[in-house]
């Protein structure tokens, strides 16, 4: 119960990475507020968890993020704890890359952590009491991909984004670090792999096979692997750990 008392709002938590994040934390103790665009699957996620709230949030749209901070907040009375969580993913060679595909995906993957970052913060510094922000960053972006130009960006200005908001929120006691994860399986993957099968011509399930080889850990992650560190870094444990970047990808990358 390491997170009891304690208080989380996480993004895109209506699956994947981020249920299994809320659901890591309602086990340590904590209440979370499900945040996502799909307010029906918000509603079951939470229901299924437990101590856990639906918070119907489109992180790419301002007062939508205003409104969503301000629901956590009447819920639970306070936000101790933030995980960005929400994004999207997208491929196509540079000379293919529609503008409307880069402005999704720097809305949802860079503008909305930054602005909900900051929603949180704002209230975090007049609550006091310090807090936890993690940010979901990715091996995307410590290099570059010759066919996901656009989210390898988006991820790098996640990892950069941290370590300002980490220098500058410390001040406050708000301690701000990201996550990288490498290649985490999941129903996400069903539609990276067709984006592969379009691009590279490959068979469906070939990119999966191929990336789930080439892991020196011997496998794709999956989300569980992910979630022992999100707790520890919302934990005192970790009060001295300011604006890293962690990677948790099974030995991908080093750093």
């Amino acid at each position: 119960m390491r997170l009891s008392g304690k208080s989380a709002l996480i993004t895109g938590a209506a699956r994947g990475i981020g249920f299994a994040f809320a659901r890591a934390y309602v086990a340590e103790g904590a209440r979370v507020a499900i945040a996502d665009i799909d307010a029906e699957s918000a509603r079951e996620a939470a229901k299924c968890l437990g101590r856990a709230v639906a918070v119907p949030m489109d992180v790419a749209d301002q007062e939508s993020v205003t409104n969503g901070v301000a629901a956590a907040v009447d819920a639970f009375g306070a936000i101790d704890i933030l995980i960005n969580n929400a994004a999207v993913f997208t491929a196509d060679p540079i000379v293919d890359i529609r503008r409307s595909d880069y402005e999704r995906a720097f809305s949802i993957n860079v503008a909305g952590t930054l602005f909900t970052m900051q929603a949180v913060a704002r209230h975090m510094i007049e609550r006091n009491a310090g807090g936890t922000i993690i940010n979901m960053a990715s091996q995307a972006g410590r290099r570059g991909e010759p066919l996901v130009a656009v989210y390898c960006a988006t991820k790098a200005a996640v990892i950069s984004l941290t370590q300002s908001a980490g220098l500058n929120l410390i001040r406050h006691g708000i301690n701000v670090n990201a996550i990288s994860p490498g290649v985490v399986d999941g129903a996400h993957w069903d539609g990276v792999d067709q984006e592969f099968a379009r691009l590279e011509g490959k068979a469906p399930g070939q990119k999966r096979a191929e990336v789930d080889a080439a892991v020196p850990f011997g496998r794709m992650g999956v989300p569980d692997d992910l979630t022992g560190l999100a707790v520890f870094l919302a934990t005192p444990e970790a009060r001295y750990i300011v604006a890293q970047t962690y990677n948790v990808d099974g030995g991908q990358w080093m750093s």
